[in-house]
C-alpha cells in the first residue's frame, strides 16, 4: 500500500462550514442566569449550533454524532439530542456526558422533566430515564391503533404529570411517578401536532393537523376558544408573556398567524416569514421578541414595536435554502465568498465573522414590480444562477457581478456595494427577443479592469458589453465564434487576449480589442469548462473524457495533460501562485496537480461530490460546495502553517474519505495522523557535502569569519576605558575557560598533591593544542582535526593561534608550511570554502613578509594560489552562465 493511503489529505484539512444555521427541526430557547442572556439552539445535520439572541452570534458548535439529529430538547443544564434509537445529553453545548440506549425504534419526541428525560419512539414506547444514572425509570407502552403519541408536554404546576397528545386527536394525562393514567380527554377528529402551555395555569394550547387551534382547560376539560388557519396543519405555537394576550401559530407554507386571545380574532398575518414550513417559533419571556426557524436554513428574530400588531424583522441569519451551485471568492483579501444557489439567490458569506454576511437577493426581470408584490408570487422572478463572474476593481463605481440564469439568454448585473440586483440586463439584439429559439447564456467573464463583460451563448456567439452603460460593444467572429455552445470564455490580465472554448472541440484565442482570431487549438474532445489563472496565463480545460489540459497563453500550446478522474470534472481552481491546479469531479474526489512537475500530489474523497471550488487569493483557504449540501465548506492550507513534503502519488493510489468540515468527529486524531505522515516523509537529512565536485560553504555564522581581517580595528574600538577590578568575593558561578564552547576550569586543589619541585621545561615551550594538532596532521596528511578546532574558536582565538605559528612567537617555518597545506586540502575537498578564504587572508596579512623571505613557504603559497584561482575560475564560469540564462528568460519572448 502506498505511503499515506491510510491518511487523508496532506495539503488540506477541514476548517469549518459557512452558511449552515437551521434545518426542519424546531429550535430550543435557553436562559443563562449568570449571563442573563437568552440562547438559541438549532440542529444542523449531525450536530447543533448555539447562538445568542442579542446579536445572533454563534457561541458553540457541538461535537458531531454518527447520525443526523431527529429531535432537540434542553433544560437548564443539558441539551438532549435524539439520533436514531439513542438519546444523548450534551454539557457545555459541546460534549456528550450521558447516553441513553434501550429504544427498539427511532426516537422522535423528547421532554426534559426535572431529574428525568422522557423519550418517545416510533414504536409508541415512552421511556422515562434518570438523567444522572442513565437508567430506565419507567416505560409506558401505548396501543398504536388507538393512541399514537404525536405530542408531549408538562402542564405547569402539575406535579409529576405529563400530557400526551395523539395522532387520533385524543389527549391523556399521566402521573409518571405512580405510572397511572389520570384522565383521558375525548379530543378532536384531527391529530394533535402541537401541545403548548399558555401563560394561564390549567390552560393548554392545542394545534391540530386540520389547522385548528384550540385553547383548552385541562382542569375542567373545556375548550375556551377555537381558531382556524387555512394554511394547513399547525406546526408550532407560542404565547406572548409581556402583557399582550397574543398567540402565534406557524404553518407548513411559511406564514405566521397572530391571534388576539381577548378579542378572539386574527390580529395580523406575517406572510412568507420563511420560504418553507415554520419549524419552530418562540416568544422570549417578558420581551416583545419572536424567534423563528425553518427548513429554509434561516433563523429570524422579529420585534413587535409597531402599530397593527405585526412584527418587523430585527435580525437574522440566512443561508441557502437549496444547495449552492457556484462559489467564488470576491475581492483580494479572501474574506468574502459569493455563492449562487438553486434557490435563485446570490449571497455573500464572510470567512471572518457572520455579521458581515449579506444577501444580494433573488433575481427578477422587473425589480420595481417585485418590491410591490411578494417575491414568492412574482411571476417575473428569474430562475437559479448557473454561473457568474465578479471583479472588485470598480465595484464602488458601478455593478461588479454578472450572472447567467438557467435557460435565459439575458445576463444580469449585480451591485456588491449596494447588496442588490444591478441596473443592467445584457441581451444581444440579434435574436429580437425571440424566446422560442431556446438560446441561453453559458459562460461569462469580467475583465480585470472591471469595464467590460464577455458573454458566451449556447448558439456559439460571444458578445462584449460595457459594464458601466450596459451597451453592446461587439462580438467575436463574423457570425459565430464557435459552431457549438460556448463552454468557457476568459480575458487575460492585460486585456490583450480573449480565450474561448466551444462544443466544436476548439479553443480560440482572440485579440480583445480588434476581436480578430489569432490562434486555434483542436482539443480532440469536447470541453466541459475552463478556468484561467490571469497572473501566469495558464488556462485549464476540463474535457468530456474526464481529462484535463493546461494551455499556456503565451506560447499558445498545451503544456500539461492530466488524467485520473473517473467522473465529469465539475470545477477547477488555481492556487494564487499558479503552481497547483485543484479539481473536483463527480467521482467525489478533490485532486491537487502540481504544474511544474506535472504530477498528482494530493487526492482525497468526500461523501458528497463537490460541484464548485474556489481558492482564496491569499492561499489560506479552499472553499467548496457539494451535492445536496446547503453549506460552504472551508479547507485550510497546511503548507502555510508548517513544512509539508509533497511527493508524486502513484497511479494506483487509493484515496480515503474525509468528512466535511464542521461535521468531522475526532478532528484532533486525524490531525495527528497527518502530522505523523509529514514527519515520515521529512526524515531526509542533508549531508555535509552533496557531491565532491560541488563547492560547499560552512554553516558558521558570518561573525565567526568575516571579522578576522578587521580584528585590530574592533579591538581598538572596544578597548576598555578603566582597568579591570578584582572581585571582592568568590564568583557565584563556576569559573570557565574562555571560548565559544563553555568549559569549566579545572580546580586548583585537585592538582596540589601531585605538584613537584622539578621544573618541566616542556611547559615553557607554550605549544598550543592547535599547534600540536597541526604538527600531527602534517605527519598523517589529514587536516580535519586542526580545521575542526579553528571552527570552534572565535575570531580572537584564531588570530592568536595564527600569530603563534611565527618563529619569533615560538613557532616554526615548517608549521607555517603545514598551515598552507591545510588550506590547500580545504580547497581540494571543496568544503568550508568561505573559511578557507578567510583563514588564508588573515595568514597572509600576518606573515606575508616572512613568506617572501622563505623559498619553501613561497613554493607552497604558489601552489595554494593556483588551486585557489582554478576553483574560483570554475565558479565564476557557472555564475556567468546562470546570470546569462536568467537575463534571457526575463527578457526574451519564448
Amino acid at each position: 500500500m502506498p505511503v499515506g493511503s491510510k491518511k487523508g489529505s496532506v495539503i488540506f484539512s477541514g476548517f469549518r462550514a459557512l452558511g449552515l444555521y437551521s434545518n426542519h427541526l424546531s429550535h430550543v430557547v435557553r436562559y443563562h442566569k449568570k449571563h442573563r442572556e437568552f440562547y438559541i439552539v438549532t440542529a444542523v445535520g449531525n450536530c447543533f449550533h448555539t447562538y445568542n439572541v442579542k446579536k445572533l452570534g454563534i457561541v458553540a458548535v457541538s461535537n458531531a454524532l454518527p447520525e443526523d439529529i431527529s429531535y432537540l430538547a434542553a433544560d437548564r443544564m443539558l441539551v438532549y439530542v435524539a439520533t436514531g434509537k439513542k438519546v444523548s445529553a450534551f454539557a457545555r453545548n459541546k460534549e456528550v456526558v450521558h447516553m441513553y440506549t434501550g429504544h427498539g425504534a427511532d426516537v422522535h419526541l423528547l421532554l426534559p422533566f426535572g431529574d428525568h428525560i422522557i423519550s418517545v419512539d416510533r414504536g409508541n414506547a415512552v421511556i422515562v430515564w434518570d438523567v444522572e444514572s442513565e437508567e430506565e425509570y419507567l416505560q409506558i407502552t401505548f396501543d398504536k391503533v388507538s393512541f399514537e403519541v404525536s405530542a408531549i408536554m408538562h402542564p405547569s404546576t402539575y406535579l409529576n404529570k405529563i400530557l400526551f397528545g395523539s395522532s387520533q386527536g385524543g389527549l391523556q394525562l399521566w402521573n409518571v411517578k405512580s405510572n397511572k393514567l389520570l384522565y383521558t380527554f375525548t379530543g378532536w377528529p384531527s391529530g394533535v401536532t402541537v401541545l403548548q402551555q399558555t401563560p394561564a395555569v390549567d390552560v393548554v394550547g392545542v394545534g391540530l393537523s386540520s389547522g385548528q387551534i384550540i385553547i383548552h382547560n385541562i382542569k375542567f376539560d373545556e375548550s375556551l376558544m377555537k381558531f382556524q388557519q387555512d394554511w394547513g396543519p399547525v406546526t408550532s405555537l407560542s404565547f406572548r408573556t409581556d402583557g399582550h394576550p397574543v398567540m402565534a401559530a406557524g404553518s407548513p407554507v411559511g406564514h405566521i398567524g397572530l391571534w388576539d386571545l381577548e378579542e378572539k380574532k386574527l390580529v395580523c398575518q406575517m406572510r412568507d416569514a420563511h420560504n418553507t414550513a415554520i419549524a419552530g417559533l418562540t416568544f422570549l419571556h417578558g420581551e416583545p421578541l419572536l424567534i423563528t426557524n425553518g427548513a429554509d436554513n434561516g433563523i429570524r428574530v422579529w420585534i413587535f414595536d409597531t402599530a397593527g400588531g405585526g412584527g418587523r424583522l430585527l435580525r437574522s441569519r440566512l443561508g441557502h435554502s437549496a444547495p449552492p451551485t457556484k462559489v467564488q471568492h470576491h475581492g483580494l483579501n479572501g474574506h468574502h465568498i459569493l455563492s449562487a444557489g438553486q434557490d435563485g439567490t446570490l449571497q455573500s458569506f464572510s470567512t471572518v465573522h457572520e455579521r458581515f454576511n449579506r444577501s444580494l437577493g433573488h433575481g427578477s426581470i422587473n425589480k420595481k414590480k417585485s418590491k410591490k408584490k411578494s417575491l414568492r408570487y412574482d411571476k417575473l422572478k428569474l430562475p437559479a444562477i448557473t454561473t457568474f463572474a465578479s471583479e472588485s476593481a470598480r465595484q464602488s463605481d458601478w455593478d461588479s457581478i454578472v450572472a447567467c440564469h438557467r435557460g435565459y439568454l439575458m445576463t444580469t448585473t449585480w451591485n456588491y456595494q449596494k447588496g442588490s440586483m444591478g441596473a443592467h440586463k445584457l441581451e444581444p439584439e440579434r435574436f429580437n427577443k425571440n424566446r422560442a429559439l431556446s438560446v441561453h447564456a453559458t459562460a461569462v467573464d469580467i475583465t480585470s479592469c472591471g469595464n467590460f463583460v464577455v458573454v458566451g451563448l449556447s448558439s456559439g456567439h460571444i458578445d462584449v458589453y460595457n459594464m458601466q452603460s450596459g451597451m453592446h460593444r461587439g462580438q467575436y467572429g463574423e457570425d459565430e465564434a464557435h459552431r457549438g455552445a460556448v463552454r468557457g470564455v476568459s480575458v487575460d490580465g492585460l486585456n490583450q487576449l480573449t480565450v474561448s472554448a466551444g462544443a466544436d472541440k476548439l479553443v480560440h484565442i482572440w485579440k480583445f480589442k480588434s476581436r480578430k482570431l489569432v490562434h486555434s487549438i483542436d482539443l480532440g474532445t469536447t470541453p466541459v469548462t475552463t478556468h484561467l489563472h490571469r497572473d501566469s496565463g495558464m488556462l485549464a480545460v476540463a474535457l468530456d473524457d474526464f481529462t484535463l489540459n493546461v494551455l499556456d497563453m503565451e506560447t499558445k500550446r498545451i503544456v500539461r495533460k492530466f488524467s485520473g478522474h473517473r467522473g465529469q470534472v465539475n470545477d477547477m481552481a488555481f492556487s494564487p501562485d499558479g503552481r497547483w491546479l485543484i479539481t473536483a469531479a463527480m467521482d467525489c474526489t478533490i485532486r491537487t496537480w502540481d504544474l511544474p512537475s506535472g504530477c498528482l500530489v494530493d487526492c482525497f474523497l468526500v461523501d458528497f461530490a463537490a460541484v464548485s471550488l474556489t481558492m482564496s487569493p491569499t492561499g489560506d483557504f479552499l472553499a467548496s460546495s457539494h451535492v445536496d449540501n446547503l453549506g460552504i465548506y472551508l479547507w485550510s492550507n497546511n503548507t502555510l502553517c508548517g513544512m509539508v513534503s509533497l511527493r508524486p502519488l502513484p497511479a494506483d493510489y487509493e484515496p480515503t474519505v474525509i468528512m466535511l468540515p464542521g461535521t468531522c468527529p475526532g478532528q484532533d486524531e486525524e490531525g495527528e495522523g497527518d502530522a505523523d505522515l509529514n514527519t515520515e516523509m521529512i526524515e531526509y537529512e542533508s549531508p555535509e557535502q552533496l557531491d565532491e565536485q560541488l563547492v560547499t560553504l560552512s554553516m558558521l555564522a558570518d561573525s565567526r569569519w568575516k571579522n578576522l581581517l578587521h580584528l585590530d580595528i574592533i579591538k581598538k574600538r572596544n578597548k576598555p576605558k578603566e582597568p579591570p577590578k578584582v572581585p571582592k568575593a568568590a564568583p557565584f558561578f563556576m569559573p570557565t575557560i574562555p571560548g565559544l564552547i563553555p568549559q569549566f576550569a579545572p580546580s586548583e586543589d585537585s592538582n596540589q598533591g601531585e605538584q613537584s619541585k622539578i621544573v618541566n621545561f616542556g611547559v615553557l615551550a607554550q605549544k598550543s593544542h592547535f599547534y600540536q594538532q597541526l604538527e600531527s596532521a602534517m605527519l598523517s596528511n589529514k587536516y580535519n582535526g586542526p580545521v575542526g578546532m579553528l571552527k570552534e574558536m572565535g575570531p580572537s582565538g584564531i588570530d592568536a593561534e595564527l600569530r603563534g605559528l611565527a618563529p619569533d612567537m615560538g613557532g616554526d617555518v615548517s608549521v607555517l608550511q603545514g598551515f598552507l597545506k591545510m588550506v590547500a586540502s580545504m580547497l581540494d575537498s571543496k568544503r568550508d570554502f568561505d573559511l578557507a578564504q578567510a583563514y588564508l587572508a588573515l595568514f597572509l596579512k600576518l606573515h606575508l613578509r616572512l613568506i617572501s623571505q622563505e623559498p619553501g613557504l613561497m613554493e607552497e603559497a604558489s601552489k595554494v594560489s593556483e588551486k585557489l584561482e582554478e576553483t574560483w575560475t570554475s565558479m565564476q564560469t557557472l555564475f556567468n552562465q546562470s546570470l546569462c540564462l536568467l537575463s534571457y528568460t526575463k527578457s526574451a519572448l519564448l
